[in-house]
């Protein structure tokens, strides 16, 4: 159960972590977190998702005291509620996600690609016509035009790749200080600023506490999660349903998002 004591922070994915299947939190699991908060522990949520669904996070994790979202690149400190403050936007210009995008598509061909620009609430995302995505809020886009800016993230879909072949070949071919790739799951490679990623984005939180990453519990399950399991040192913890990669990194492995395992495990933790 850890190093001895009790983190300074915990943070946990979302997404196949906290989130259950039917894109429900439970009661158990939101009356569990607010015994951590009660504990003197500051809760994060990190996710891929974006600015634009800050209500939705905040609905399925009211306990949070900071999100850490967009892969990292957008960062809120919600302690007052009143007054929330952004400690971190980082984007990739337009130009560098399409020069990322364009060495992508030079090596598997053509890719289904969204942009992901805004932080309005549920602003769309822009893509191209021909793209599938399991959620409405998106329209057509030039892609010229939507690159044109900076973003937040560029999403690209191969229809003959899976997205962990996918990423294998994005990490090949897209340098480090170009863009940073990952995939959450959607059947998307996610690109975004040089150095961005959920490691990166706690450690702005961690900073802001005065905490190192010793003093850091997470919780994860996807490939987007390796970063923040690479860097946190108090305890990684996997749930059940997680990626290889997550498992292979994970100090432990609680029961799976559906199970409430990030309660259960925090539970355990609080009692012993």
């Amino acid at each position: 159960m850890g190093p001895g004591g009790l983190p300074k922070l915990v943070a946990t994915d979302l997404d196949g972590t906290l989130v259950r299947s039917d894109e429900t939190v439970s009661d158990y699991s939101i009356t569990v977190l607010r015994k951590v908060r009660e504990a003197g522990i500051p809760v994060v949520g990190v996710t891929g998702r974006g600015a634009r669904l800050i209500e939705l996070c905040r609905r399925d994790l009211p306990e949070a005291d900071f999100f850490v979202l967009a892969q990292g690149g957008y960062v809120l400190d919600q302690r007052d509620s009143d007054e929330p403050r952004v400690l971190r936007r980082q984007q990739i210009p337009g130009p560098d996600l399409a020069k990322a995008l364009g060495l992508l598509e030079a090596e598997v061909g053509p890719l289904s690609v969204l942009v992901e620009a805004l932080e309005d609430p549920r602003a769309p995302l822009w893509g191209d016509a021909h793209v599938v995505w399991p959620y409405p809020e998106w329209i057509p886009f030039d892609r010229l035009e939507a690159l044109a800016a900076p973003a937040y993230k560029g999403f690209a879909h191969a229809a003959s790749l899976t997205a962990d072949e996918l990423l294998a070949v994005a990490r090949a071919v897209i340098p480090a200080d170009l863009g940073t790739v990952t995939q959450a799951g959607l059947g998307y490679v996610e690109i975004t600023a040089p150095g961005v990623d959920k490691a990166s984005g706690l450690a702005v939180v961690a900073a802001e506490l005065g905490i190192t990453a010793e003093d850091v519990l997470v919780f994860g399950d996807m490939p987007n999660d390796v970063p923040m399991f690479q860097w946190a040192g108090w305890r990684r913890v996997a749930v059940a349903n997680a990626h290889p990669e997550v498992l292979a990194l994970a100090d432990e492995v609680t029961a799976s998002n559906d199970a409430d395992g990030v309660a259960a495990w925090l539970e355990a933790l609080l009692s012993s």
